[in-house]
């Protein structure tokens, strides 16, 4: 499988060294690494102009600062990889980071989108597992559409299919997503249809620093910007259903039950989330009665078999 890696950068000169480097410098080559320059003020285009006599780096210079989502899609848009990977340049990877990435693509045919742990460094440091073992979290687009689901992780952590990522990108709503912009990716993956793993290896270095704003953001509740990204949310999601001729199924209820027994180890919260879907959103009353009898049924054979428990990924 052909392997890309997407750097986007603005006015990250004094850390983009070592993104580039740690992109470089995997145990497998990256057989492209694209560097996207937002239009730096600071001496970023003269760091990339050095790195580009590798022979699998190019580079893109934007005369215009458009933000991150601009930089996926302009970046995307040259990509020629069969995997596609995202670096945010003031993060690093690990050497093994890309080998192990190929190794679970190829352990876990269905795989469409990957995540995995990370290890925080700066002025903040610790590991981050979303989990303490390897998960198929299965399918989720009812689970994102009806409930607005996040099911991933920072940009720098995020690798999917080009299959996926051409139903995703490029997204026009770039003055909405000049910076978070990995949530167009999280989310995207999830209403399209991919399948999504993690793996608890941490294999990302995630830089906390001042002008983080992933960290910054979730460090605390702002709900003027979390009222404005349910907003914006709405728009991708509207986007995306439309770009892919997608709509909800006739029965919810039904379909809920489907998407949850494409998780093989879920958890209570899953169950949860689905039987919240089925009672405030089905419409049809014989489903809604039918699908919550169903779901309940279907969680005491998981709670027999142990699955809730054991939640392994062979």
């Amino acid at each position: 499988m052909k392997t890309t890696c997407l750097i986007n950068n603005y006015n990250y000169a004094y850390f983009l060294p070592e993104a580039i480097n740690s992109a470089l410098n995997q145990t497998i080559k990256f057989d492209e690494i694209i560097i996207v320059d937002d239009a730096s003020t600071d001496n970023s285009a003269e760091v990339i102009t050095k790195f580009a006599q590798e022979d699998n780096i190019k580079y893109i210079l934007k005369d215009k600062n458009q933000g991150q989502l601009s930089s996926f899609n302009e970046g995307f848009i040259s990509a020629t990889g069969d995997l596609i990977f995202f670096l945010d340049a003031d993060d690093i990877y690990y050497p093994k980071y890309l080998e192990h990435a190929l190794n679970f693509y190829q352990r876990n045919g269905e795989c469409d989108f990957l995540f995995c742990a990370y290890q925080k460094f700066g002025v903040e440091e610790g590991i981050f597992l979303e989990d303490e073992l390897d998960r198929d979290l299965g399918y989720s687009v009812l689970k994102t559409l009806c409930s607005g689901e996040w099911i991933g992780s920072i940009t720098s952590t995020l690798s999917m299919r080009r299959e996926i990522a051409n139903k995703i990108l490029p997204i026009p709503y770039t003055d909405d997503w000049r910076v978070r912009a990995d949530d167009c990716l999280v989310w995207g993956a999830s209403v399209v249809g991919a399948k999504k793993f993690y793996t608890s290896e941490p294999l990302v270095m995630y830089r906390i620093h001042k002008s983080n704003n992933f960290h910054n953001k979730s460090s605390g509740i702002n709900i003027s910007f979390e009222y404005k990204r349910l907003l914006k949310r709405s728009a991708i999601f509207n986007y995306l259903m439309h770009k892919n001729s997608l709509t909800l199924p006739l029965f919810l209820a039904y379909s809920c039950l489907n998407e949850l027994k494409t998780i093989p180890y879920p958890k209570v919260k899953d169950f949860s989330l689905y039987l919240k879907i089925i009672f405030l959103l089905e419409k049809n009353i014989y489903w809604k009665i039918k699908g919550i009898i169903l779901l309940f049924i279907y969680f005491f054979e998981v709670l027999k078999t142990g699955k809730l428990k054991s939640q392994y990924l062979k």
